[in-house]
């Protein structure tokens, strides 16, 4: 089967990064840039996400950096806030968007600029925390926020800043920000120093006056308030983040989190499997305890260490 033009684009890119390493590390890594910021094309609304999509509400969400798209669905009294990641779009949590408007939850979540139907090209990970942030001003305290991959990291530093709420839920999450770039740049085959180099562009160009803004990024470092409930969901074959992440955050949180493991739904059709769905529901009904009285099976409950 032929290689799809996006691909072979892809593979024409990471070739000429790989040429530009061996002469130059800043030049390998200012090729590699437009490659870790790239958000299009957009992901599509998939079929059995549509009807939850469209019977949302949304209007526009104004951002300092862009503007996004806000949904509603529901108007229960328990808000909870869906956060998606890179690439990804408020659509894919359309599984639980249902499970949770049944159970009388008003669900907000939103499209990123550039992403989803959200306009602009390119956008960077301050929109997640600045609508966060603005989303909070506007609804209050939420009952729980759940993050995918980069969504729950800027979810986590989001809670740390100040938004309140009384649990996060993580979905195929990263433990801290200098993930993105070391798994982007083991991706790459990048050189040690065209690493460097390209996170430093980064940085450089989304917090040109912070020392070290990632920092703010680090949930193992600088764990979520002690009053705040962590439920954490990975796939062991997971290829874009490694369940180790989860491992590593569960472990910075201890009696207050619980980590579920699964086999078999990678990192985005975990959102959508059985398991994910009953978890979350116990998560926002009934916190980390909720979470305890559910039958497992076959996938694993990792509890703190005594």
């Amino acid at each position: 089967m032929a290689l799809s033009t996006s691909v072979r684009m892809r593979h024409t890119a990471v070739g000429a990064v790989h040429a530009a390493d061996r002469l130059s590390p800043a030049l390998a890594a200012s090729l590699a840039a437009p490659i870790f910021e790239r958000t299009r094309p957009s992901r599509p609304v998939q079929e059995g996400e549509r009807a939850v999509h469209l019977a949302a509400s949304r209007q526009r969400l104004p951002l300092p950096h862009g503007d996004g798209v806000l949904y509603e669905w529901g108007s229960g009294a328990r808000t909870v806030l869906l956060v998606h990641g890179w690439r990804g779009r408020a659509s894919q949590f359309a599984p639980i968007i249902r499970e949770l408007r049944a159970a009388g939850c008003h669900l907000v979540a939103f499209d990123a600029p550039a992403h989803g139907d959200a306009s602009g090209r390119r956008t960077d990970i301050r929109s997640w925390t600045e609508a966060i942030n603005r989303l909070h001003l506007k609804y209050g305290r939420f009952e729980a926020i759940v993050g995918h991959s980069l969504g729950s990291l800027a979810a986590m530093a989001a809670v740390r800043d100040g938004v309140s709420t009384r649990g996060v839920v993580g979905i195929a999450p990263m433990a801290s920000g200098r993930y993105l770039f070391d798994a982007f740049a083991d991706g790459m085959g990048l050189s040690a120093a065209a690493a460097a180099a390209q996170r430093d562009h980064y940085t450089r160009r989304v917090y040109p006056h912070a020392i070290d803004p990632w920092q703010r990024f680090d949930s193992i470092a600088a764990p979520l308030p002690r009053d705040v409930g962590l439920l954490l969901l990975h796939d062991r074959d997971d290829r874009e983040i490694d369940a180790a992440q989860s491992e590593l955050l569960h472990a910075a949180h201890g009696d207050r989190s619980r980590l579920l493991l699964s086999n078999g739904s990678g990192h985005s059709r975990l959102l959508a499997a059985d398991r994910t769905l009953d978890a979350v529901s116990a998560f926002v009904d009934g916190g980390v305890e909720g979470v305890d009285r559910l039958g497992h099976g076959e996938e694993r409950t990792v509890t703190a260490a005594a």
